[in-house]
């Protein structure tokens, strides 16, 4: 799979400090790049969304995954960036061919089409109701209790490891992180769900995510997506198509979030600090309590 077109995530733009006193002082000041990306499938649109450049792929496979467009990797031979470099608008567009021999469900497509022309801040609102996305995902079985611990070290992850928000301060992150604490994946992006779609779709790319419910190779399953912000309904459908166990954000949970949590089988956590955190689902995934 390949990718071209990247372009920086973090640029300059002028800016005038202003103090106490009301004196200024003009400096430039690194801002979040925010950018429009259609992504297409076969040369047909399925979603635009606005979103920080940079693992364009990654975030298109997250996405696909997330709705129920690809069950793996191999369902996608190929991705790129549409047009030649240097034209205006090159690297704004990615385009995905299925894998050989694949042929992905027309009518998947058309659904997530219906619901994915986006911003990145509200991702896909209001497509897919409960019982819809339980009928195509199983509901997560019980596992092994995960540490409290790091339930709540999950928040200080994001921050250690977020490399463009401490110039910028407008970047969202997420991480996935295993129940033994290995952190496999982060990704920042302007917003929240895209930066799940890239946590996601580098996993998926580097095959760290399980093939299907039942399997079809042995590998451990990350268990923890860590997320900057509040978690919504599609924060945690994502995490239930990756098979991810257990959903932590450092802010609140919306009732629908939590009502699909609770019934997929996802421990859900918000407002995680290292003190103290909230837990709405599934308590009983949790070691410690």
């Amino acid at each position: 799979m390949t990718e071209g077109g990247a372009r920086k995530p973090v640029v300059s733009r002028a800016v005038t400090r202003v103090h106490d006193d009301g004196g200024g002082a003009s400096a430039l000041a690194a801002v979040a790049v925010e950018a429009p990306l259609e992504i297409r499938v076969a040369g047909e649109t399925l979603a635009i969304t606005m979103r920080t450049p940079g693992e364009d792929h990654e975030l298109a496979l997250g996405l696909l995954l997330g709705e129920g467009v690809i069950a793996s990797r191999d369902d996608i031979g190929r991705a790129f960036h549409c047009g030649r470099p240097g034209e205006p608008g090159y690297g704004d567009t990615i385009d995905l061919v299925p894998g050989p021999g694949v042929a992905l469900s027309l009518e998947r497509i058309e659904r997530a089409r219906r619901g994915t022309l986006v911003s990145a801040a509200c991702g896909v609102c209001g497509r897919s109701s409960i019982d819809d996305l339980l009928a195509r995902c199983a509901r997560l079985p019980p596992g092994a209790p995960l540490p409290l611990a790091l339930l709540r070290s999950s928040a200080d992850v994001l921050v250690a490891n977020q490399r463009n928000f401490t110039p910028t301060g407008g970047l969202h992150a997420a991480a996935v992180i295993t129940g033994e604490g290995e952190l496999l994946a982060l990704r920042e992006d302007v917003g929240r769900h895209n930066a799940v779609d890239k946590a996601i779709g580098a996993l998926l790319i580097a095959g760290s995510l399980p093939v299907s419910e039942a399997g079809a190779r042995a590998m451990a399953a990350p268990a923890l997506l860590a997320v900057s912000g509040r978690v919504s309904f599609e924060i945690v459908q994502k995490a239930i198509s990756a098979r991810l166990s257990t959903v932590c954000g450092i802010s609140a949970p919306t009732s629908l979030a939590i009502d699909l949590a609770d019934r997929a089988g996802v421990t859900l956590a918000g407002f995680v600090r290292r003190q103290s955190l909230n837990i709405y689902t599934h308590l009983e995934r949790i070691a410690d309590l």
